[in-house]
């Protein structure tokens, strides 16, 4: 049975507004939390990037993440402590 056409517009619609999430946003595991980070280009390179574990030299040394202001979000990361 056919889908009808209001239905698949808002699928669509929907589907390309979380693509443009994915690649706006590096989501940031760390801590206890979530945090998000705004990337400077459109990529889906680090979208979901686990910080749990890694020293923040690990971190820092990704120049994608470093670049799209990584190191901020770790010191407020600290401060939060």
């Amino acid at each position: 049975m056919a889908m009808p056409l209001k239905k698949k517009f808002a699928l669509i619609i929907i589907a390309g507004a979380i693509l443009y999430f994915l690649l706006s946003y590096h989501v940031i595991l760390i801590g206890g939390g979530v945090r998000l980070l705004k990337k400077s280009t459109f990529t889906l390179e680090y979208t979901i990037f686990n910080a749990k574990g890694k020293s923040n030299k690990t971190i820092l040394a990704i120049d994608t993440l470093r670049e799209d202001g990584i190191g901020d979000l770790l010191i407020e990361e600290e401060l939060r402590r």
